[in-house]
Protein backbone atom coordinates (compact mmCIF):
# COMPACT_ATOMS: atom_id res chain seq x y z
CA UNK A 1 0.00 0.00 0.00
CA UNK A 2 3.28 2.08 0.52
CA UNK A 3 3.59 2.85 -3.34
CA UNK A 4 -0.19 3.39 -3.99
CA UNK A 5 -0.48 5.92 -1.52
CA UNK A 6 2.95 7.53 -3.00
CA UNK A 7 1.28 7.48 -6.08
CA UNK A 8 -1.68 9.33 -4.65
CA UNK A 9 -0.22 11.36 -3.02
CA UNK A 10 -0.08 14.19 -5.60
CA UNK A 11 -3.70 14.06 -6.47
CA UNK A 12 -4.76 12.92 -2.86
CA UNK A 13 -6.49 16.35 -1.75
CA UNK A 14 -8.78 16.62 -5.11
CA UNK A 15 -9.72 12.82 -5.05
CA UNK A 16 -10.80 13.34 -1.44
CA UNK A 17 -12.98 16.60 -2.27
CA UNK A 18 -16.40 14.66 -2.27
CA UNK A 19 -15.99 13.44 0.77
CA UNK A 20 -15.22 16.29 2.86
CA UNK A 21 -18.65 16.83 4.37
CA UNK A 22 -18.03 13.87 5.97
CA UNK A 23 -14.64 14.71 7.32
CA UNK A 24 -16.81 17.54 8.29
CA UNK A 25 -19.03 15.67 10.29
CA UNK A 26 -16.68 12.86 11.78
CA UNK A 27 -14.81 16.22 13.46
CA UNK A 28 -18.20 17.74 14.88
CA UNK A 29 -18.93 14.49 16.56
CA UNK A 30 -15.86 14.30 18.63
CA UNK A 31 -16.80 17.16 20.42
CA UNK A 32 -13.72 18.83 20.80
CA UNK A 33 -12.80 21.61 23.40
CA UNK A 34 -10.19 24.47 23.51
CA UNK A 35 -7.28 23.64 25.15
CA UNK A 36 -7.48 19.69 24.25
CA UNK A 37 -5.26 17.19 22.87
CA UNK A 38 -6.47 15.45 19.77
CA UNK A 39 -4.64 12.49 17.81
CA UNK A 40 -5.04 12.02 13.97
CA UNK A 41 -4.29 8.47 12.81
CA UNK A 42 -3.47 7.84 9.00
CA UNK A 43 -3.71 11.58 8.40
CA UNK A 44 -2.49 11.70 5.22
CA UNK A 45 -1.58 15.11 3.33
CA UNK A 46 -3.11 16.79 6.73
CA UNK A 47 -6.98 17.37 5.39
CA UNK A 48 -8.07 17.33 8.93
CA UNK A 49 -5.32 19.33 10.53
CA UNK A 50 -6.72 22.53 9.93
CA UNK A 51 -10.29 21.64 11.38
CA UNK A 52 -8.92 20.02 14.15
CA UNK A 53 -6.87 22.82 15.11
CA UNK A 54 -9.80 25.09 14.71
CA UNK A 55 -11.77 23.53 17.20
CA UNK A 56 -8.98 23.39 19.64
CA UNK A 57 -7.81 26.05 19.43
CA UNK A 58 -4.08 28.06 19.81
CA UNK A 59 -3.65 26.24 23.43
CA UNK A 60 -4.68 22.55 22.27
CA UNK A 61 -2.38 20.18 20.22
CA UNK A 62 -3.02 18.55 17.00
CA UNK A 63 -0.66 15.11 16.58
CA UNK A 64 -0.93 13.48 13.01
CA UNK A 65 0.45 9.54 12.42
CA UNK A 66 1.08 8.55 8.95
CA UNK A 67 3.75 5.85 7.65
CA UNK A 68 3.49 7.13 4.21
CA UNK A 69 6.97 9.68 3.63
CA UNK A 70 5.11 10.98 0.53
CA UNK A 71 1.39 11.98 2.01
CA UNK A 72 3.43 13.02 5.61
CA UNK A 73 5.99 15.40 3.35
CA UNK A 74 2.86 17.17 1.97
CA UNK A 75 1.01 16.91 5.51
CA UNK A 76 4.31 19.22 6.98
CA UNK A 77 3.98 21.58 4.16
CA UNK A 78 0.97 22.29 5.41
CA UNK A 79 1.73 22.89 8.48
CA UNK A 80 4.54 24.68 7.46
CA UNK A 81 2.56 26.98 5.20
CA UNK A 82 0.47 28.31 8.08
CA UNK A 83 3.91 29.40 10.00
CA UNK A 84 3.39 30.28 13.50
CA UNK A 85 -0.82 29.89 13.10
CA UNK A 86 0.28 26.40 13.10
CA UNK A 87 2.95 25.16 15.28
CA UNK A 88 0.50 23.49 17.70
CA UNK A 89 0.39 20.93 15.13
CA UNK A 90 2.95 18.02 14.23
CA UNK A 91 3.03 14.76 12.11
CA UNK A 92 4.56 11.68 13.19
CA UNK A 93 6.18 9.42 10.50
CA UNK A 94 5.48 6.39 11.63
CA UNK A 95 3.04 3.45 11.46
CA UNK A 96 -0.18 3.32 14.00
CA UNK A 97 1.16 -0.08 15.51
CA UNK A 98 4.46 1.71 16.30
CA UNK A 99 3.58 5.21 17.51
CA UNK A 100 5.21 6.42 20.27
CA UNK A 101 3.37 8.60 22.56
CA UNK A 102 5.84 11.90 22.71
CA UNK A 103 6.48 11.92 26.15
CA UNK A 104 6.16 15.72 26.91
CA UNK A 105 2.61 15.37 26.11
CA UNK A 106 -0.44 14.00 28.54
CA UNK A 107 -2.54 11.36 27.47
CA UNK A 108 -4.68 12.75 24.48
CA UNK A 109 -8.16 13.62 24.61
CA UNK A 110 -9.39 12.53 21.49
CA UNK A 111 -8.88 9.97 18.14
CA UNK A 112 -9.99 10.79 14.97
CA UNK A 113 -10.02 7.28 12.45
CA UNK A 114 -10.84 9.02 9.13
CA UNK A 115 -10.97 6.60 5.84
CA UNK A 116 -8.11 4.22 7.26
CA UNK A 117 -9.56 0.75 7.09
CA UNK A 118 -6.47 -0.97 7.54
CA UNK A 119 -5.69 0.24 10.98
CA UNK A 120 -8.84 -0.40 12.42
CA UNK A 121 -8.39 -3.94 11.30
CA UNK A 122 -4.97 -4.32 12.97
CA UNK A 123 -5.27 -4.75 16.70
CA UNK A 124 -1.18 -3.57 17.39
CA UNK A 125 -2.52 -0.44 16.13
CA UNK A 126 -5.75 0.18 17.74
CA UNK A 127 -4.00 -0.68 21.54
CA UNK A 128 -0.96 1.33 20.72
CA UNK A 129 -3.57 4.26 19.62
CA UNK A 130 -5.71 3.72 22.63
CA UNK A 131 -2.89 3.82 25.03
CA UNK A 132 -2.46 7.06 24.27
CA UNK A 133 -5.81 8.35 25.22
CA UNK A 134 -6.97 8.94 28.92
CA UNK A 135 -9.94 7.66 30.14
CA UNK A 136 -13.08 9.28 28.39
CA UNK A 137 -11.45 10.42 25.64
CA UNK A 138 -13.89 10.74 22.68
CA UNK A 139 -13.15 8.53 19.74
CA UNK A 140 -15.06 9.06 16.03
CA UNK A 141 -13.97 6.43 13.04
CA UNK A 142 -15.79 6.89 9.55
CA UNK A 143 -15.10 4.87 6.69
CA UNK A 144 -16.44 2.47 3.87
CA UNK A 145 -18.53 -0.84 5.00
CA UNK A 146 -20.46 -2.81 3.12
CA UNK A 147 -24.55 -1.76 2.73
CA UNK A 148 -27.23 -4.65 2.78
CA UNK A 149 -27.19 -7.02 -0.39
CA UNK A 150 -29.72 -5.14 -2.38
CA UNK A 151 -28.42 -2.11 -2.40
CA UNK A 152 -26.23 -3.38 -5.35
CA UNK A 153 -25.18 0.43 -6.46
CA UNK A 154 -23.48 1.09 -2.82
CA UNK A 155 -21.65 -1.92 -2.78
CA UNK A 156 -20.46 -1.22 -6.22
CA UNK A 157 -19.10 1.80 -4.78
CA UNK A 158 -17.68 0.35 -1.44
CA UNK A 159 -15.86 -2.09 -3.64
CA UNK A 160 -14.53 0.46 -6.20
CA UNK A 161 -13.22 2.76 -3.62
CA UNK A 162 -11.95 -0.44 -1.42
CA UNK A 163 -9.63 -1.53 -4.30
CA UNK A 164 -8.16 1.93 -4.35
CA UNK A 165 -7.70 2.37 -0.84
CA UNK A 166 -7.58 -0.47 1.14
CA UNK A 167 -4.78 -4.07 1.46
CA UNK A 168 -7.80 -6.40 2.28
CA UNK A 169 -11.31 -6.47 1.96
CA UNK A 170 -11.44 -8.22 4.88
CA UNK A 171 -13.73 -6.95 7.84
CA UNK A 172 -16.03 -4.47 5.16
CA UNK A 173 -19.07 -5.60 6.75
CA UNK A 174 -18.40 -4.61 10.05
CA UNK A 175 -15.21 -2.43 9.57
CA UNK A 176 -15.25 -1.06 13.26
CA UNK A 177 -15.88 -4.29 15.50
CA UNK A 178 -12.24 -4.18 16.54
CA UNK A 179 -12.64 -0.42 18.33
CA UNK A 180 -16.08 -0.49 19.40
CA UNK A 181 -14.70 -4.02 21.41
CA UNK A 182 -12.21 -1.59 23.04
CA UNK A 183 -14.47 1.36 23.92
CA UNK A 184 -16.52 1.69 26.73
CA UNK A 185 -19.65 2.82 25.06
CA UNK A 186 -20.39 3.74 21.22
CA UNK A 187 -23.24 4.10 18.71
CA UNK A 188 -22.72 3.98 14.46
CA UNK A 189 -25.15 5.57 12.38
CA UNK A 190 -24.80 5.12 8.17
CA UNK A 191 -24.48 7.58 5.60
CA UNK A 192 -24.27 7.47 1.73
CA UNK A 193 -27.08 4.92 1.41
CA UNK A 194 -25.20 2.82 3.58
CA UNK A 195 -22.03 2.67 1.99
CA UNK A 196 -20.16 4.80 4.72
CA UNK A 197 -19.75 4.24 8.74
CA UNK A 198 -19.88 6.56 11.79
CA UNK A 199 -18.51 5.46 14.90
CA UNK A 200 -18.88 7.91 17.92
CA UNK A 201 -17.58 6.19 21.45
CA UNK A 202 -15.64 6.43 24.63
CA UNK A 203 -11.99 5.33 25.47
Amino acid sequence: MQSLYRWRAPVYDLELAAFEPLRRLAIDNLNLQPGQCVLDLGCGTGLSLGLLRQAVGPQGRVIGVEQCPAMAERARAKIQAHGKAWRNIEVLLTPAAQVEWPADLPPADAALFHFIHDVLQSPAALDRTLAALRPGAQVVALGLCWAPPWQWASNAFVLGAALHSMSSLDGLACPWQGLAARLQQHRISRHWMDSIYLLQGQV
